[in-house]
């Protein structure tokens, strides 16, 4: 059974597996810490997901971001030792098409969570989701556009410019409710404009936490990505929207952690903690 809240159904799914370098995936954490959990093959890569949620009700059907999608060359395939994209099948498999998708929230344009937004037939590049309004912070798509030098490598404009091209981006600028009990919210530690959003009633809280908390491990304040450009502010939203998980009892949905889909947590002599494992479809 799906998680329901606020009438809507919300199926998390993965999309991809693929793997980045410990290195940058913990930054200053030394490996001999992070790879009790995530262990390293031979190139130093530790092996994460891509992770979406699928929101069904109202007469919406929302997709939180979109994996990294099938168009990319052979060489970028082995780098990250990307897997075969699953993101259609899984629609299928909830009764979905692309063109059933009525809005996709983009939390923010980096590579792994845009690429599925285009598709590629014979040599012609088109909209996955040719239905749907695509929502993303104005700043985020502002960065995107004009990269600083160190995410150059992860905005690429082949894969949302035809989005924009399109008409199809719906841009937003700072917290607001985009539909009755689904919320986006700003981050901007990690890169400017990122948005993570919060799906709410008077009874449940669900928060997709996106590059803010990437996997559970992450749940330690200390531990940022390499790729975080802001590590000190990135701490410090992350103990706000932490602290507040554990005064409203939230349940936290990560992008990026193969093992662990979701959790609550508690307060302990460490800080916040991972207190129970959530599996959403058996809530």
């Amino acid at each position: 059974m799906a998680m329901t809240i606020n009438g809507y159904k919300i199926y998390p799914i993965i999309c991809e597996h693929f793997w980045l370098d410990g290195g940058a995936m913990f930054g200053t954490v030394p490996k001999v810490l992070w790879e009790r959990k995530h262990p390293a093959d031979e190139k130093n890569r530790v092996e994460l997901v891509t992770r979406s949620l699928v929101i069904v009700g109202h007469e919406k059907v929302i997709l939180v971001d979109t994996g990294i999608g099938q168009v990319w060359d052979e060489k970028f395939k082995s780098i990250y030792n990307v897997s075969p994209t699953t993101l259609q099948t899984e629609l299928q498999k909830l009764g979905l098409t692309p063109s059933d998708v009525s809005d996709v929230i983009i939390t923010h344009l980096h590579f792994d969570h845009i690429g599925g937004a285009i598709s590629q037939e014979a040599d012609e590049i088109q909209l996955t989701f040719p239905n749907a309004k695509h929502h993303v912070q104005k700043a985020n798509f502002e960065q995107a556009c004009n990269p600083n030098l160190r995410e150059k490598a992860s905005y690429l404009k082949p894969h949302f410019m035809p989005i924009e091209e399109s008409g199809k981006f719906i841009f937003h600028e700072g917290q607001t409710e985009l539909y009755p009990g689904i919320k986006l919210h700003v981050s901007n530690a990690h890169t400017k404009g990122q948005q993570w959003l919060t799906i709410t009633d008077e009874k449940q809280m669900l928060c997709y936490a996106a590059d803010l908390i990437p996997t559970s491990s992450h749940l330690r304040l200390p531990w940022v990505m390499g790729y975080d450009l802001y590590p000190i502010e990135l701490m410090e939203e992350k103990q706000a929207l932490l602290t507040q998980a554990l005064n409203e009892n939230w349940v936290i949905c990560f992008e990026h952690d193969p093992l662990v889909e979701a959790i609550t947590v508690k307060a302990s002599e460490k800080g916040i903690v991972m207190d129970q494992n959530v599996k959403l479809l058996e809530i």
